[in-house]
């Protein structure tokens, strides 16, 4: 490694490039060369005026067919392109031996199925149940929950369940630190609570002042996650732990970050009541993109009886689905998103506690060899699996933007506001030494910039610069749309 290493361009940008000077144009299918077929046939039982006579079709080859759809891949940024260091999002690559196994003929049953033909499914559920348990220092686990945001609001749910059940229904906050996931925020509101914001002390930790100011005999719970999203360990958890049970109130973990606590500590030993776990963020199973996902919870002993229903459990003569006695009952179709499930169970099984261990220290070690080395101000530390660094007197939407044209993603921008010009970035156990310092090589490059280079990024995309808040609220889903 030199510390002048230059920041190189990926097979994605040349994939993107003719001639070093206008970003490549796909035609669509439809632009290309078209022939028409003869669909008629025997009269159906369709009217006339729902069916036609010929089709027009692209004729194409199968090489043109495989190239078209390889070059549009190629137009696209993933998690097999390059480093993708979303800060809090935790992208990392997905080893595809847990496709195999979910595509397994065995794991492809009706959900709907009696429990004796489902022995062998119930049984790896028992197992990954006990897993994350053991994983989180937690009692019991429920699977159903279909995301983390599910994951977390269940959670709630169920520590609303327990307290109306102990006559303490009066409890109507949730505290939240200023520095926690926006769902955090949301999912205490979405479950009926006030929720009440602590302020971070000046280390970027939980203000234990404030913090005790705020609990009261109407907390509910404190949501918090640890380590925070400043990517530092909340030293005092255990104070924190007896602030809020001080007050009857529970201890809620958002496990976003348990990626950095593999095999080394557990929220359950710091005084967590009830957690979440992202399967996606710590198990690799995949991520985002509108597809299924899986959020577990885990409880202590005493939140067990609220938990979803169906569980499983094992028997004498096998396993078996049940319903807690006093359960908030069915919160997703059937025991959740059961191939998501199938992935993260095969993921843990096959790293062990040696692999688990090994995964979190190299999420800490990239995390904290990256902060020495991308060349901006990153306060605190040290770090475990992620750091915030600050883009100074750049704007870091557009330091965003034109990492991209140094054929990397760039980090998450603008959060947490409590670090001015914010750059969340997680690279994850998944990255070599060589990945980060060319990770490290573009963050350095776009910090020697002018502000009119920045502003005018990206111009080494296939798409430039677009309106982002107009996109989300008025997204154009079809090809047609762009036509008009």
């Amino acid at each position: 490694m030199t510390d002048d290493r230059e920041p190189t361009m990926t097979g994605y940008d040349q994939a993107r490039w003719i001639d070093g000077d206008e970003p490549r144009y796909e035609p669509l299918l439809s632009e290309k060369d078209e022939t028409t077929v003869e669909v008629g046939g025997d009269d159906g039982p369709l009217p006339d005026d729902l069916t036609r006579d010929d089709l027009t079709l692209p004729e194409l080859s199968e090489p043109e067919l495989a190239r078209h759809y390889t070059r549009l891949s190629q137009m696209n940024y993933g998690i097999e392109s390059g480093p993708y260091p979303l800060g809090s999002c935790t992208m990392k690559y997905n080893p595809k031996f847990t496709e195999d196994v979910a595509a397994l003929p065995g794991a492809a049953v009706h959900p709907d199925r009696p429990d004796g033909t489902l022995q062998g499914t119930l049984e790896l559920m028992a197992h990954l149940q006990d897993y994350l348990a053991r994983i989180g220092g937690m009692d019991e686990v429920s699977l159903q929950p279909p995301a983390g945001a599910a994951g977390e609001f269940v959670g709630i749910l169920v520590a609303k369940a327990y307290h109306e059940h102990n006559d303490e229904g009066h409890r109507s906050e949730v505290i939240v630190p200023d520095s926690a996931h926006g769902t955090n925020f949301a999912t205490a509101a979405l479950a009926g609570y006030d929720v009440i914001e602590v302020p971070s002390a000046e280390d970027g930790r939980v203000d234990l002042d404030a913090l005790e100011a705020a609990a009261s005999e109407d907390t509910a719970a404190f949501m918090l996650t640890n380590p925070n999203t400043l990517g530092l360990f909340e030293r005092n958890i255990e104070a924190v732990a007896e602030i809020v049970h001080g007050v009857g109130g529970l201890l809620y973990y958002d496990g976003a970050n348990l990626n950095a606590l593999l095999g080394r500590a557990r929220p359950g030993d710091m005084g967590f009541d009830v957690m979440h776990y992202n399967v996606h963020k710590t198990f690799a199973t995949p991520h985002g993109g509108g597809g299924p996902g899986a959020g577990p919870v885990g409880v202590v002993e005493k939140l067990a009886p609220f938990l979803p229903a169906p569980r499983v459990r094992e028997r004498d003569d096998g396993f078996e689905r049940f319903d807690p006695e006093y359960t908030i009952g069915k919160v997703h179709g059937f025991e959740g998103n059961w191939l998501v499930l199938v992935k993260a169970f095969a993921y843990i099984a096959r790293l062990g506690d040696d692999g688990l261990r090994d995964a979190s220290a190299k999420a800490v070690l990239n995390a904290n060899y990256l902060a020495e080395r991308i060349g901006y101000e990153v306060p605190h530390g040290p770090f475990h699996h992620e750091f915030v660094a600050s883009a100074g007197d750049q704007d870091a939407a557009d330091v965003a933007k034109r990492m991209l044209d140094y054929g990397v993603h760039p980090p998450t921008t603008k959060w947490p506001d409590i670090v001015s010009e914010a750059l969340m970035t997680e690279p994850t156990e998944i990255e070599s030494r060589d990945s980060l310092d060319d990770l490290a090589a573009a963050f350095e490059a776009v910090r020697e910039e002018d502000d009119e280079t920045l502003a005018a990024a990206p111009d080494r995309t296939t798409a430039r610069r677009i309106d982002q808040t107009e996109a989300a609220r008025n997204p154009r889903l079809s090809w047609h749309d762009l036509a008009d």
